[in-house]
């Protein structure tokens, strides 16, 4: 995710809130946390006049990380649903081992598909879905895509068209 923290969409998070059964108290302190913040910037020194921003979480703020893994639940909701409904394929380890559609690690997130072109349409579709919502967007410029060695180069380039992320051989870690 590019900047995590300071895009998600409030009411995004309110009606997550919600639908995940917090009391309306919960959720009005929660929306009274992060929307009491305001910024000053220094201009030569000086401090400019202050503004609220209308969206994000306070980095820093002991609770913004337990908020926005509250968020990426949705996320991880999507993606669990287009795998059961076998709009996404995962991947298996074994035989007989469950299909792993997804990892997540912080604002960072692993997801395994097969190298068609209806699971790359569904994954952008859910990437996109999952943006519109919450206002959180995915940096591309820190994003890659990795192959097994049984894809073509063929279906590599079309792969990688579709999603618009660059291949990799390895992932790099950063």
């Amino acid at each position: 995710m590019a900047k995590a923290c300071d895009r998600i969409e409030w009411d995004f998070l309110i009606v997550v809130l919600n639908s995940m059964g917090f009391s309306q108290k919960w959720q009005t302190l929660v929306h009274s946390c992060i929307s009491s913040v305001s910024f000053s910037v220094l201009l030569n020194g000086s401090p400019c006049q202050k503004f609220i921003p209308q969206r994000g979480l306070r980095q820093g703020d002991p609770l913004s990380p337990y908020l926005f893994i509250i968020c990426a639940e949705v996320f991880l909701g999507i993606l669990i649903k287009a795998q059961e409904n076998k709009t996404i394929h995962g991947i298996k380890i074994a035989r007989r081992a469950p299909s792993i559609s997804h990892l997540f690690f912080a604002d960072d997130s692993l997801i395994f598909c097969r190298d068609s072109s209806n699971d790359a349409n569904a994954i952008k579709n859910i990437l996109d879905l999952y943006q519109v919502s919450s206002g959180q967007l995915i940096n591309l410029d820190k994003s890659e895509i990795s192959f097994s060695r049984n894809a073509s180069a063929e279906r590599k380039i079309l792969f990688q068209g579709w999603m618009q992320i660059k291949a990799v051989e390895f992932f790099q870690h950063t």
